[in-house]
């Protein structure tokens, strides 16, 4: 039944030929993105990089590893689009945490005019971080062994103009996805270059059992657990707390007020998605960063006691995930806004009073249901970490990886069910599950 639906919504799509127009837009230029990530910045000697990521633990570790892999690899590859989406979503995550600090920018947002001059500093800002990236990233270059043939100032210049130009076109192909296509294009990007990435991750899961790594069994075992995973995150993702509310309603007919309708303020248990993993690996990594170009051997010393897999990384990721899940959340969500726009459309929670008593009540519940969604974020977190090391080999299956994919995936099919339900076609689900739109991650 449910395979039946989701053939019948399938063909409803070629019937819908706005929807099916933003599909293909937004496959033309994610088609454009990945060509683009194939083509080498030059004066660079691709081997060199990629066998220099190679060695440090398969390109997975590290803020580097990090980073190349919401960039699907460009980094490693040393391409034009080496920074890939990056700098304009950090751009706009300062935008967010400025809003949060800064009433004038709070004030800005909440008008159209206002929104409008964000954005625009918005490109600026990624503009000014591409280009101190694109010139950070060729000091990196140039101090890996043979990848580059005559480095100097020239080639740091070069190097800064291509990356930051390739940033700032990068930008305008998301802005165009999101506009006229389908879902957000800076996530839809990120999630293209993870899922990349995905069928040389099993091959390689393939070989650790060929080669001996691993037996049968832990390989089924992995199997079963990465599907279980996969389901949690899902979960995880939809899940939300719902508080009941009332808003009346006015007849028509005399303009009375008839009984109120009933209704519900999804919170979710995940608001502020993978963004505490993100901002946790950044810190942890930044130890082992240091003692890489400084050579300091204290460094050295703090970068090999919070190596993946002891106990103090496990412990220190798990105290800054927590720290900043709540932390995120509390710029993201605000309680007081939430109960001003109810008040001001006459709602109330049962047996709470309207106002400050309500924003109260809103901020009670929103921490306390952070709680469990912030200790999954760790667990999800270490989790690659734990199997790797009981299995004895390089495990990166979950994560910020498998987060950000079922999110932009979830994010995306409740567009195109708004798509297909608003033309009174069947959507993917007829019970709709996918309720709401989440963050994609970001």
């Amino acid at each position: 039944m449910a395979q039946a639906n989701t053939t019948q919504a399938l063909q409803n799509i070629y019937k819908t030929p706005e929807l099916w127009q933003k599909i293909t837009f937004t496959f033309i230029c994610l088609l454009i993105y990945r060509v683009g990530s194939h083509v080498a910045a030059p004066g660079v000697d691709v081997q060199s990089m990629v066998d220099y990521f190679s060695s440090q633990n398969k390109g997975g570790g590290g803020l580097l590893g990090l980073y190349d892999l919401f960039v699907g690899g460009n980094l490693s590859r040393a391409t034009i689009f080496a920074l890939g989406i990056m700098p304009y979503i950090s751009a706009s995550i300062f935008s967010q945490i400025g809003a949060a600090v800064i009433p004038s920018l709070d004030k800005m947002q909440k008008d159209e005019e206002g929104r409008k001059k964000i954005t625009q500093w918005t490109r600026y800002a990624t503009i000014v971080l591409a280009a101190v990236q694109g010139y950070g990233f060729a000091l990196f270059v140039e101090s890996v062994q043979g990848a580059v043939a005559t480095p100097g100032l020239g080639f740091k210049l070069q190097m800064t103009f291509v990356l930051t130009t390739g940033a700032m076109f990068v930008m305008w192909l998301g802005e165009q996805i999101t506009e006229r296509g389908l879902g957000n294009g800076a996530s839809l990007m990120i999630f293209f270059s993870i899922v990349e990435r995905f069928w040389p991750a099993i091959g390689d899961t393939y070989r650790f059992y060929t080669t001996g790594a691993t037996n049968l069994l832990g390989l089924i075992a992995l199997g079963f657990l990465m599907v279980a995973v996969v389901a949690g995150v899902v979960t995880i993702t939809i899940a939300a707390r719902r508080i009941a509310i009332q808003i009346p309603q006015r007849s028509m007919a005399r303009g009375r007020m008839r009984e109120a309708a009933k209704n519900f303020i999804p919170l979710r248990i995940n608001s502020a998605g993978v963004m505490p993993i993100i901002f946790a690996s950044s810190l942890i990594v930044v130890p082992g960063a240091l003692a890489q170009f400084m050579g300091n051997d204290t460094m050295k010393s703090i970068a090999d006691f919070l190596m993946p897999g002891t106990w103090a990384y496990a412990i220190l990721t798990a105290v800054l995930i927590l720290f900043f899940t709540y932390f995120y959340t509390s710029i993201i969500f605000n309680p007081i806004d939430l109960a001003e726009n109810l008040k001001k459309q006459g709602g109330f929670i049962p047996g709470i009073k309207p106002g400050a008593k309500t924003a109260d009540y809103i901020d009670h519940v929103v921490m306390r249901i952070t709680l469990p969604g912030a200790i999954f974020l760790t667990l999800i977190a270490l989790l690659p970490v734990w199997i790797g090391g009981f299995i004895n080999v390089n495990f990166r299956f979950g994560g910020t990886s498998l987060l950000i994919v079922v999110g932009v995936a979830l994010d995306t099919l409740a567009q195109m069910q708004q798509h297909l339900l608003l033309r009174k076609y069947d959507g993917f689900m007829k019970k709709g599950r996918v309720r709401f739109r989440g963050r994609s991650g970001f």
